[in-house]
């Protein structure tokens, strides 16, 4: 007569005991797949080790030219409110009947590149200057103001 197989905690185990509740928990095999989890894990963050180096190198390049791009916007906003107030003040000064190098001399100071024509009708006098700003070094954005004032000195 043979006796029959007394059940062991491996073969508990291995019909799902620990996982469905019942029996008892093989420590060995616990510890193997604690193991295994943790190779698993670290498998996977080696796989995304990278990703945040390549994210920043994409990303980088594309913030610093937007920064640059702005710079060069917020210096042409400047040179061309610079210009206009040139134009008002030599608007005035052919205005008034003063000499009109006085008024380039005005212009030439908001920008030496800049050039202007004068317009006169009825009892106006219309200055209008225009330069070009670079930005990146390579986009040349034209840039024009006019101010007019009152031709008293005819």
């Amino acid at each position: 007569m043979t006796r029959p197989a007394r059940p062991t905690a491996r073969t508990r185990a291995g019909r799902g005991g620990a996982l469905s509740g019942g029996g008892v928990r093989d420590p060995a095999h616990a510890e193997r797949a604690d193991r295994d989890r943790a190779l698993a894990a670290g498998a996977r963050h080696d796989r995304e080790r990278g990703s945040a180096t390549a994210e920043v190198a994409v990303a980088l390049p594309i913030v610093v030219l937007t920064l640059l791009l702005g710079v060069g916007a917020l210096g042409a906003g400047v040179r061309t409110v610079a210009l206009q107030d040139a134009v008002a003040d030599a608007a005035r000064i052919i205005g008034r009947g003063d000499d009109a190098g006085d008024a380039h001399a005005a212009v030439a100071r908001a920008d030496p590149a800049a050039g202007f024509t004068v317009n006169r009708s009825d009892a106006l006098v219309c200055v209008t200057a225009s330069a070009e700003a670079r930005i990146l070094g390579g986009i040349a954005v034209p840039i024009r103001a006019t101010g007019c004032a009152l031709d008293g000195g005819r």
